[in-house]
């Protein structure tokens, strides 16, 4: 795969500008979420807000070229494709979160995607097919049970839902920092030895409001020269599915990221960095820390789409925020 990291990744490089932030979008689905289609928007754009979301098509495109089961980014794609009223790559895009669903082994949200294009296609030829081949693969199989495919890391939508769910009474000594599955990757995969990882991880304050962000695990294992910031996303997107974004090529919703608790974002280095739809988009650079899920899940009723990101851009702009 292709991993973009600080002046690694051509293809994201050369995009022309930043990728301005856009107010995405109508959602798509009947009021009652029900699955049907109600018709493409129909709002009209002007040519600005037309650039504006092929910039952020080409962005998400990129990104699902290495990271081809990445459905927050497909349903983001999805969503502009909509936008934009071209009724061909909206389909063509239901069918590839449709297709990763199944790769995912969540079989229920493939059959609901491909269902949802049979609703402006009925006699769709190759969604009919992969709903047979869905039917004929449950017949034979008593129990669908996929284990270990579904990571540790923040998957988007259905963690950010169980968080809340759970007591949010967390005793300091049970927090779930993602230490114990970044020591696994780091030290256990082999990559730095077990003094490096004691050195460079920081075990959170939680007596009182950080003063300033703190440092992530990687950025300090790139000062302190034992392993590189990109090398380091490189693993984290390889072991967690979470696709990189560069903030730098994104125009960051400042007044967004206000909005959230200054002690969370900076504690943890977490940045809520746009809205889509009915969804908050995060920038991290530790994809399993679940606390940090959890923490920032319960300000918003929004789900949080989770994104890799460079250490020191997230830092610049956390500070640049709640300066």
């Amino acid at each position: 795969m292709v991993l973009c990291g600080a002046g690694v990744c051509a293809p994201i490089v050369k995009l022309a500008g930043k990728l301005l932030k856009i107010e995405v979008l109508p959602h798509v689905l009947g009021e009652n979420d029900g699955g049907e289609f109600q018709g493409m928007a129909t709002a009209t754009l002007n040519a600005s807000e037309e650039a504006q979301l092929q910039q952020t098509i080409e962005m998400f495109e990129v990104i699902v070229q290495s990271q081809p089961n990445d459905c927050q980014s497909l349903e983001i794609l999805k969503e502009a494709y909509t936008k934009l009223d071209r009724e061909e790559e909206v389909i063509s895009t239901s069918k590839r979160i449709a297709q990763a669903y199944l790769q995912m082994g969540q079989l229920s949200s493939a059959i609901l995607e491909y269902e949802t294009v049979l609703q402006r296609r009925p006699n769709d030829t190759d969604v009919q097919v992969a709903l047979k081949q869905i039917e004929d693969k449950a017949n034979n199989v008593a129990v669908q049970q996929i284990t270990g495919v579904e990571p540790s890391s923040l998957t988007p939508s259905s963690d950010t839902a169980r968080f809340r769910k759970k007591v949010r009474a967390t005793a300091a000594e049970e927090i779930d920092d993602g230490r114990k599955v970044m020591h696994k990757v780091f030290v256990e995969g082999r990559t730095i030895n077990a003094g490096d990882f004691d050195l460079c991880w920081r075990s959170p304050d939680l007596t009182k409001p950080p003063s300033d962000v703190v440092e992530p695990f990687i950025h300090t294992l790139s000062e302190k020269a034992v392993l590189s910031v990109d090398k380091s996303l490189k693993l984290l997107s390889d072991k967690s599915r979470l696709a990189y974004l560069p903030l730098e090529k994104y125009e960051v919703d400042i007044e967004l990221a206000r909005g959230f608790p200054m002690a969370i974002c900076r504690r943890w280095c977490v940045l809520p960095f746009d809205r889509m739809s009915k969804a908050i988009l995060v920038a991290t650079a530790n994809p399993f820390n679940q606390q940090a899920a959890k923490e920032l899940g319960e300000t918003t009723t929004n789900r949080l789409l989770w994104y890799l990101a460079t250490p020191s851009e997230l830092m610049q702009i956390i500070r640049k925020a709640f300066h």
